[in-house]
């Protein structure tokens, strides 16, 4: 059979690639579509050298051929990339921490806070020296969650400056508004208040060399969030949604937030909390309570990486109530589903470091082992 070259330049302007606003003909991404018979060559020009777009733009580019054109067809795609200038990282860096993430949600009781506690300690026990800035001015919860309530950061000297040292709990360094505040005082401040104290948190503080610190953002989109985005080089952001609708519309807002022109922080994917619930007594059954696939979904919709699901587990509600998080239940499915997540999010801040700026000293260069080198 004889491929028609405009029949599959207008097959293929119903693909989008991510970032473009456009599809891929009119935006001027295929550079040219050459065919011999059967066979058909696509050019294609991408301003992003993200694996996962590369990746998505080639098997859409076969697919749409495939069901519009010619089922047998041979196709070949030849991908260039010519990345704009890089952009200059936002923010001050601190000496001493490699990356720092934004775990983020768009609406509030996503469990954004319990996955970032389990992360934190998944990330610690894989060997990576880490840090939680707990930036949820008005609920901090990871005093509660690190079993920390009463401790209290004391006053360290290091180079004649004076700095809090973070309360360290399961191998993981925390600050918290929770700690400088009692247990039943409600935090009454407006914005630019409650920025200068995460500031101060930020940079005052001793955090020492840190593989990752991870920044448990407010619920939404607001003035926290601009303020800290402002203040750090936020190496990226990871949005935790559960799989039904409501939650889902208000995580596609976090998404859109960070990839704004003026904001443009990296998204390393999407975080599916509450995905399926399997009760202990029927271990094979998995019920979608919230709806299923979801958030799984969303980031496919989105073109931004799927980074895992996290299960309802009774287990997981009642070890962060006791201060000790579900992650620590070792030979568990628990365990299991956090280090996978772990995995994830370590191998997408890796694909990040090689596309984009460095804002690190650090370059993780392993896996196996989660080994971190300092750059020569």
């Amino acid at each position: 059979m004889k491929l028609d070259r405009k029949e599959i330049l207008k097959a293929l302007e119903a693909i989008s690639i991510a970032g473009e606003g456009k599809n891929m003909v009119e935006s001027g991404a295929v550079q040219n579509v050459i065919t011999f018979g059967d066979e058909v060559v696509v050019d294609l020009l991408l301003h992003t050298p993200a694996l996962h777009i590369k990746k998505r733009a080639e098997v859409d580019i076969m697919k749409v051929i495939h069901e519009k054109i010619y089922d047998k067809a041979k196709i070949k795609v030849n991908i260039k990339v010519e990345a704009p200038e890089k952009p200059e990282i936002k923010g001050k860096s601190i000496p001493g921490i490699s990356n720092i993430i934004a775990v983020s949600s768009g609406k509030g009781g996503v469990g954004k806070s319990t996955i970032t506690a389990n992360l934190a300690v998944t990330l610690a026990n894989m060997g990576f020296k880490v840090g939680v800035l707990d930036a949820d001015i008005y609920g901090p919860s990871m005093p509660i969650m690190f079993d920390v309530e009463k401790a209290r950061p004391i006053s360290v000297e290091v180079d004649g400056k004076s700095k809090m040292k973070p309360i360290q709990s399961y191998g993981v360094e925390i600050l918290s508004i929770g700690f400088f505040t009692s247990p039943d005082q409600a935090v009454i401040w407006r914005g630019p208040m409650a920025s200068k104290a995460l500031n101060q948190m930020i940079f005052d503080a001793d955090w020492g060399e840190l593989d990752f610190m991870l920044l448990d953002l407010p619920p939404g989109t607001g003035d926290i969030h601009l303020s800290l985005m402002q203040s750090l080089p936020i190496t990226g952001a990871v949005v935790v949604s559960t799989p039904q609708a409501v939650a889902l519309a208000d995580a596609k807002k976090g998404v859109s937030m960070f990839q704004a022109e003026s904001i443009n922080v990296p998204v390393l994917g999407i975080i599916e909390n509450m995905a399926y619930f399997t009760p202990d007594e029927l271990p094979d059954n998995k019920y979608y309570i919230f709806g299923k696939e979801g958030a799984k979904n969303l980031a496919a919709d989105l073109q931004v990486p799927f980074l895992g699901e996290v299960p309802i587990v009774q287990s997981i509600r009642e070890a962060g109530d006791y201060g000790r998080p579900a992650a620590l239940q070792t030979a568990t499915p628990i365990e299991k589903a956090f280090e996978e997540l772990a995995r994830s999010v370590v191998q997408e801040v890796v694909n990040r470091n090689e596309s984009l700026p460095p804002t690190e000293a650090i370059k993780i260069t392993t896996m196996a082992g989660c080994s971190a080198v300092k750059k020569k």
